[in-house]
């Protein structure tokens, strides 16, 4: 059974917004996942996610966030530090992505624990690879997942 589900978000042909599916598409590639863990790339969908989110315990989302920091810097925000971190729209799914939380709250299906591992964008340009800060922020962004798959 699925209890934590790890959430890749963001837009591919957006330059570094397309980080979350990066991130997701490199664990996917390891085989050192703990049972009971599901890798989602949910791109942009938004609304569309609210189904993923039955029965998970923990949700941990990878994206490009605003921080206001040098680009490629990582961050980890808890609890009600992820929906404010989207106030500050970088792209249109993170609209969609406060929305699904604010639903999944009045629905009753809000996991127990949220975290959101973000990485500062240096280019929300078209374009469909990341720029070098961003990119180098992956091995980054994997261990901080990875920590907290493990409970760290």
């Amino acid at each position: 059974m699925t209890t934590t589900l790890v959430l890749g978000l963001g837009n591919t042909i957006m330059s570094d917004d397309g980080i979350g599916p990066k991130v997701i598409e490199q664990l996917q590639q390891g085989d050192c996942l703990p049972d009971g863990v599901t890798l989602l790339d949910g791109g942009t969908l938004g609304l569309d996610l609210l189904p993923f989110l039955e029965g998970i315990q923990r949700l941990i989302i990878v994206d490009a966030v605003n921080i206001g920091k040098s680009a490629g810097t990582c961050v980890r925000l808890a609890g009600d530090d992820v929906p404010m971190a989207l106030e500050t729209k970088l792209s249109p799914h993170q609209m969609g992505m406060k929305d699904l939380l604010a639903v999944a709250r009045l629905m009753g299906q809000l996991p127990e624990e949220i975290v959101l591992i973000g990485v500062q964008p240096a280019c929300l340009e078209m374009d469909t690879e990341l720029t070098p800060l961003v990119a180098g922020a992956i091995p980054t962004l994997l261990a901080m997942v990875q920590a907290e798959l493990a409970g760290n």
